[in-house]
């Protein structure tokens, strides 16, 4: 009987993990091969940021165009597998590109550290406490990290709340942390575990939880864009687009496909500078409910000259320092592109992408329908698969597209066909 129980699995290079793994799965030498080329990562690297690997899965790697941002164009880097959010996004972008074009703003790069006091007597007095010791809680952090504020970051403040549990009233303790250009973790992190003992002296608690909270509500970024109804098909479309904002704003199952959309967009640059985009998604996620009902992360409406307007607001934890952006070579490269040289810019880029990304699927949905472009993307795709190249691959789309059968068996109909006419 087969066992996954492989004591010294991690120890094991690359090529015996995958030899192991491709005994178990029964891979072929093709397979074997496809898993084995790590592409653009090389092995070490590849090898050091994860365990266990045994090779690499490549996705593609675009650029978004037309984009003005706070009056200065940027090239965008993405990093997706859906069909059409690259193209739309550029195109939405081309709609508003107006005077500065999208304006955005970021706040400070302060992130949140946490620390749960849990068996704690009196805890309303202990909370008090631990704020008259307020001084020496972040004297005492600041001493964790003499690089960070060297450069001017560092702990600014100290909230203490108390939570009622099941398991009783709990003490809950914010280390306020400036993390300047990077995502932060491992700073906040490392402050919040060394001032735990102190924290549990001032109050004869235990510190339970010390970590970063990914609800990065001291981050929040804010865009704005405005655009003619013409440049987006007319007023009829622009007082639609309208209506599909109302319709997010009234209906949590509409505002989660609303702001998946956003999404679409900030987390394929995410994924190109090698963000922590599980992070983003969850903060973006918790501030879109902050009001107790899931609400979407933008509006849009018409302003008293008859312009459509577009609002977005949400808190985004990016770094250009440290972990995989400064690891994965591609990620490097990404930065370049994009030419920021803080995270506060990025932060704004990112969301400047979420709102256009958000106009195009409003604007789709409304005008043409999702699915057209979706569709003509898939069928090229289709095509691909069943084998075609070159101008085929484009014949064979067209013709599924204009007689309404997008299908891998119809593809592969065609492509025999069309081979078939070529060898005659």
């Amino acid at each position: 009987m087969r066992s996954s129980r492989i004591p010294g699995f991690y120890k094991k290079s690359l090529d015996e993990r995958l030899r192991i793994v491709g005994e178990w799965a029964g891979l072929t030498e093709e397979e074997v091969n496809l898993l084995r080329n790590l592409g653009n990562l090389p092995e070490k690297i590849a090898d050091s940021m994860i365990e266990n690997v045994i090779g690499g899965m490549t996705y593609p790697f675009a650029v978004a165009v037309n984009f003005k941002i706070n009056g200065r164009d940027y090239l965008v880097p993405m990093v997706i597998e859906e069909t059409s959010v690259v193209a739309a996004a550029s195109n939405a972008a081309k709609m508003l590109r107006r005077g500065r074009g999208i304006i955005v703003r970021a706040g400070p790069q302060e992130m949140i550290g946490q620390i749960h006091l849990v068996n704690v007597e009196a805890p309303y007095y202990k909370a008090m406490k631990i704020l008259e010791h307020k001084e020496e809680i972040i004297d005492h952090a600041k001493q964790q990290d003499s690089t960070l504020i060297k450069l001017g970051g560092g702990p600014r403040d100290l909230e203490v709340r108390v939570l009622n549990t099941r398991m009783g009233p709990v003490i809950v303790v914010h280390l306020i942390v400036d993390v300047l250009d990077a995502m932060g973790a491992n700073a906040v992190n490392t402050m919040v575990e060394s001032i735990a003992p102190l924290l549990e002296k001032i109050t004869g608690g235990e510190a339970r939880l010390r970590i970063i909270s990914n609800y990065a509500t001291r981050r929040i970024v804010r865009a704005l864009a405005r655009t003619d109804p013409e440049d987006v098909g007319g007023k009829d479309v622009a007082r639609k687009i309208v209506e599909a904002s109302i319709l997010a704003e009234a209906d949590p199952y509409r505002a989660v496909t609303h702001n998946k959309g956003i999404m679409n967009g900030i987390i394929a640059v995410a994924l190109a500078t090698a963000q922590d985009h599980r992070a983003i998604e969850a903060g973006a996620h918790a501030y879109a409910a902050r009001s107790g009902v899931y609400k979407p992360l933008s509006t849009w409406e018409l302003d008293e000259e008859g312009m459509l307007v577009g609002s977005l607001e949400l808190p985004l934890q990016v770094g250009i320092v440290g972990g995989a952006t400064k690891v994965h070579p591609i990620a490097k490269i990404a930065l370049k592109i994009l030419g920021v040289k803080t995270a506060k810019e990025l932060a704004e880029i990112m969301a400047a992408v979420g709102l256009a990304q958000n106009l195009a699927a409003l604007r789709a949905l409304v005008h043409e329908g999702i699915q057209k472009g979706h569709m003509r993307l898939h069928a090229r795709n289709l095509a691909i698969m069943a084998g075609a190249t070159g101008e085929l691959i484009d014949k064979i789309a067209e013709r599924m597209i204009g007689e309404g059968k997008i299908r891998y068996d119809y593809a592969k109909k065609l492509l025999e066909e069309y081979l078939k006419g070529e060898n005659k």
